[in-house]
């Protein structure tokens, strides 16, 4: 009886430690798949990057990995602005949370991020510092609150000079400005 307990509980508890190990590689790296040899790289701040990110790993069976840096931005809207702005202007690189640690198995690199004060924010700049894509195709993919790409794409092709880019796809998707606004308007 105590054998058939034991035995119940172990065979219980496989898909927990399955679901476990999983979560602890994801942690370390891309988002794998058999045999990708894409990898879609992208930060976010409010997701509209991510709803991008997610259907080009899906329409390309790609890895996937979000730049996020090692200390978040502010939740904080304006607190953010104020930050990326400093960070910018002091030419401040943010550390990331993580590296991609098998870079050289990828041969196309989606790029995504949102446009910071007409510019790539900091940590895609960090990004690009701290990865070799020489020889790499570049897919830059932006989103902007409706004021273009700025200059992230110099940006971009100077960090990357080695690199090889296609044009790239860019959406307006300003949502939280223009919600920001609408509040202020309304509150007086």
């Amino acid at each position: 009886m105590q054998t058939s307990s034991a035995r119940r509980h172990f065979l219980t508890s496989l898909p927990l430690a399955a679901i476990g190990l999983a979560m602890t590689s994801a942690g370390t790296g891309a988002q794998q798949t058999p045999s990708a040899n894409t990898l879609v790289a992208y930060f976010t701040r409010t997701g509209n990057t991510r709803v991008i990110a997610l259907q080009v790993r899906r329409a390309r069976q790609a890895a996937l990995i979000e730049i996020r840096p090692a200390e978040p931005y502010p939740e904080d809207y304006e607190e953010t602005v104020a930050q990326a702005r400093r960070e910018t202007e002091q030419g401040f690189l943010p550390p990331l949370a993580q590296l991609v640690a098998n870079l050289d198995q990828y041969q196309e690199v989606f790029l995504g991020f949102p446009i910071w004060g007409t510019t790539a924010p900091p940590v895609i700049r960090s990004f690009l510092r701290s990865h070799d894509l020489a020889g790499k195709i570049i897919r830059p993919f932006i989103t902007h609150g409706g004021y273009g790409l700025g200059n992230s794409l110099d940006v971009i092709r100077s960090l990357a000079p080695s690199a090889m880019f296609e044009p790239p796809f860019s959406l307006e998707a300003d949502q939280e400005r223009r919600t920001m606004e609408q509040v202020r308007s309304w509150l007086g």
